[in-house]
């Protein structure tokens, strides 16, 4: 909150009486404060909605097109990238700075590019492990253990965490490895198979949650440094990785063909009744579903980051993922086997001790070398 200001008269002025000169104060300190807690409280409600809504809503369309083919991921990935790059750079669009108009920047571009490949490298990841049999709630739970990777990343940043803090983590861990050891032995047993393949996809969930650990922090100071910047982020994050999709163009071209021959959906245009019924196939539908609630999903998520910590942020998204979870299994039918389900609630549990924790704090080393700069 900005101080408030001092009420002294003006030279020349006549002074007021005793009696009335608290009444300006009052009324600016009432004024003050319901425009900060009105902001703050408009500015939750928004991050709650992307967040919440938009993520959660993202997990139907993400299923029905990864229960149609496995292997679009990379697909799904690049449709998002190229919709936020085109919507940011509307944003970000002055008619005063040929060749391209962006808009100055504040962050320079050189910091950008390390976020950029660490969140290209995480959403391709993350998307190419549907290939190898991974189903959406184990997905979620696998990457549920992402205050695991923030832990380690944060320690070895200077950050130190409370005995609560490395329990949690420690649950999270056992919650984690049970869900992996349970699907693949569900796998095994219902297929026949004798070479575990989806076990590389794990490791490619793994890699991907280091890095987004990483990213998580290098972001955090990134925005400690030149403030929150999260609408530059997400442009430049977007449209600077575009070029990184070329090796994928061929694979993605008939993934797409693909989906352009699954059954029509029809749909009603609102307020036209008149008109006859619309049918698009029902994949690109879904596309276009999961296309605009990623979007929602992004902003929220980079709101929250330019307002809180990355532990915060990672905390956050952990009980997204739980709704997620749940949403996944009573829209699809996924049966879950109990041990399966028995890591979902150590996971999920373990990221609630986590965020009543302490908060992590700076080594003394570190603090004094922040002082010094």
């Amino acid at each position: 909150m900005e101080p408030l200001p001092k009420l002294t008269p003006a030279k020349g002025a006549q002074s007021t009486s005793s009696k009335a000169s608290p009444s300006p104060t009052l009324a600016n300190v009432v004024r003050h404060f319901a425009v900060d807690s009105g902001s703050t409280l408009f500015a939750t409600t928004v991050m709650t909605v992307l967040i919440f809504g938009g993520c959660c809503s993202n997990v139907y369309a993400l299923e029905a097109i990864i229960n149609f083919e496995p292997t679009n991921g990379t697909l799904i990935t690049f449709v998002q990238f190229l919709f936020i790059a085109i919507t940011g750079y509307v944003a970000q669009f002055d008619k005063t700075r040929p060749p391209f108009f962006f808009a100055p920047n504040v962050v320079p571009l050189r910091r950008w590019l390390v976020n950029i490949l660490l969140f290209f490298t995480i959403n391709v990841l993350n998307n190419h492990a549907f290939s190898y049999n991974i189903s959406v709630p184990v997905h979620i739970i696998l990457r549920s253990g992402g205050s695991i990777t923030t832990m380690a990343a944060g320690y070895f940043c200077g950050k130190t965490y409370s005995r609560i803090q490395v329990f949690a983590v420690f649950l999270l861990s056992i919650g984690v490895s049970l869900a992996a050891w349970s699907d693949s032995k569900d796998k095994k047993t219902s297929e026949g198979s004798a070479e575990p393949v989806f076990n590389v996809g794990f490791l490619i969930i793994f890699v991907a949650q280091v890095l987004s650990s990483v990213m998580g922090l290098y972001t955090e100071a990134t925005y400690r440094k030149y403030g929150p910047q999260w609408k530059e982020n997400l442009f430049y994050a977007h449209i600077l990785a575009l070029p990184l999709f070329l090796p994928f163009m061929p694979s993605m071209r008939r993934n797409l063909v693909e989906l352009s021959k699954s059954t029509p959906l029809e749909l009603n245009i609102p307020f036209a009744s008149s008109l006859p019924l619309t049918r698009v196939p029902s994949q690109l539908a879904y596309l276009a579903v999961n296309v605009l609630t990623q979007y929602a999903c992004i902003r929220g998520v980079n709101l929250l980051a330019a307002n809180a910590s990355a532990l915060t942020v990672t905390i956050i998204l952990s009980i997204r993922k739980l709704i997620s979870l749940l949403l996944s299994i009573w829209l699809f039918g996924n049966t879950l086997s109990v041990n399966t389900l028995l890591s979902a609630i150590v996971v999920f549990g373990a990221a609630g001790i986590y965020s009543v924790a302490p908060k992590p704090t700076l080594k003394p080393a570190v603090v004094e070398d922040k002082k010094k700069v």
